[in-house]
């Protein structure tokens, strides 16, 4: 990988796509009403993925970019699941019919703060409401340091089959400056309670560009986990932006890593995890070669969503609780952000959209284009144009920024077909923010390109 582009492209503040457009483009002018109306025109045979999102967790972890909140009272979050419960209600009411369901996610916050109990009440829900598939994935985002017994066995009662698992790190300085105080012994306890209980699919969160983190510390944590043998690694790097998360500035800045140290950082992680026979997927994740991520990759099928890279081939993401985002044909619809008012909404009997985005065609056709760069390296306009009844050479002189990564040898174009050099792929944001219609770039409200 070339130190050199890390240099002049890494600074960059820019979004990870997970959407297109992104969040801050979201209006107030897109509320319940619409979204009403988005579900109810569903089409028949639509299927879609259900997202629940928990805000809450025992203690903050300093370096954390989620919509979530410390509750102590148990009873805070008994009353949310309830609310989550009559949401589920609500949206397939709307809906009108029991839409088949081929993927659900847990999210959070902690989602395994919740009762066992509770938890199950949840899937049965689900369950009830809407057609869920038994071949459907079922993960829940876990923080080994507070998981139960009790509640593994609510998972694998409720049918969960895909776990992931927050490490981050396993150095004990880097540990104490994010306040996430986790041991190898508790990770490796949870990873044998899920395999113990058939659940098989186990993911691990890693991030770098931690404070006091060094490349030794990051191939030490590699090594480590390696050891448990997960199926997936996501690994992240860590977006300080103290402005909008308060709790970030407890971060020391002085002792977070610089740009070309961030880069040499996620350069160690990749080769370690690709030289212990992981392939590489997208921009930051890591599959076994049979795990079926891998296999989407190589087939030219993965897609990317809210929760990354994904399997899901849906069209439909329906999003519960506090903040939740949803993605329909139509556009993208969140929910309140604040819990007290998400759970007025619901309580009222009405949906508690907020804000959404209604999408244009030009913004289906860059999304098409952007999706394919985040997933493959590389994109044949040609064919996208075509599907979308547009000219490739219109879209290419609409992506200025192209010129600059073109004679940088980031990216090589040949006809209609655009591909991310070998060496720049670090660097795929960059280009796929060269297609973003909407970005501005004076607004620091994303990570770092590296």
């Amino acid at each position: 990988m070339r130190t050199d582009l890390a240099a002049s492209y890494g600074e960059e503040r820019l979004p990870r796509y997970t959407s297109y457009p992104t969040a801050p483009h979201f209006s107030p002018e897109i509320g319940a009403d619409t979204y009403s109306r988005w579900l109810s025109e569903l089409p028949s045979g639509a299927s879609a993925s259900l997202y629940l999102h928990v805000p809450f967790c025992r203690e903050m972890c300093w370096y954390c970019g989620c919509h979530t909140q410390i509750v102590r009272r148990d009873e805070l979050v008994a009353a949310y699941q309830r609310t989550l419960l009559s949401e589920v209600t609500l949206v397939a009411d709307t809906i009108g019919r029991r839409i088949k369901v081929e993927h659900i996610h847990f999210g959070g916050g902690t989602p395994t703060i919740m009762a066992p109990e509770a938890f199950a009440e949840v899937m049965a829900a689900m369950r009830q409401a809407f057609f869920v598939l038994p071949s459907a994935e079922i993960a829940v985002e876990i923080d080994p340091r507070t998981l139960t017994a009790e509640m593994v066995e609510a998972m694998r009662l409720s049918g969960v089959n895909r776990a992931s698992l927050g490490v981050q790190s396993f150095d004990p300085l880097v540990q104490r400056a994010i306040n996430r105080v986790q041991s190898y012994e508790q990770t490796a306890s949870v990873v044998d309670m899920l395999r113990q209980a058939g659940i098989g699919g186990i993911n691990f969160d890693l991030i770098y560009g931690l404070p006091h983190q060094t490349i030794a510390s990051c191939l030490d944590t590699v090594r480590r986990s390696l050891e448990l043998a997960p199926d997936r690694f996501s690994v992240f790097g860590y977006a300080h932006v103290p402005s909008f998360k308060r709790h970030q500035r407890m971060i020391n800045e002085a002792h977070l890593p610089d740009g070309l140290a961030r880069h040499d950082q996620a350069c160690a992680i990749a080769n370690a995890l690709k030289e212990a026979g992981y392939v590489q997927i997208g921009l930051d994740h890591f599959a076994r070669p049979e795990d079926a991520m891998a296999v989407a990759y190589e087939q030219g099928t993965l897609r990317r969503n809210f929760q990354g890279y994904t399997t899901d081939k849906g069209e439909v993401l329906l999003g519960f609780g506090a903040s939740a985002i949803g993605h329909l044909p139509q556009g993208y619809v969140q929910n309140e952000v604040q819990i007290g008012a998400y759970q007025q909404s619901i309580a009222a009997g009405r949906l508690a959209t907020a804000k959404g985005y209604g999408l244009t065609d030009d913004d289906r056709l860059r999304a098409d284009i952007i999706e394919r760069i985040m997933c493959e390296f590389g994109v044949d306009l040609g064919d996208i144009c075509a599907r979308h009844g547009a000219e490739p050479k219109e879209m290419l002189q609409s992506a200025s920024r192209l010129k600059s990564l073109i004679s940088d040898g980031v990216v090589r174009l040949d006809g209609d077909r655009l591909a991310v050099a070998n060496d720049s792929r670090f660097l795929v944001r960059s280009v796929a923010a060269a297609f973003d219609a909407h970005l501005d770039p004076g607004k620091q409200l994303h990570s770092r390109a590296v």
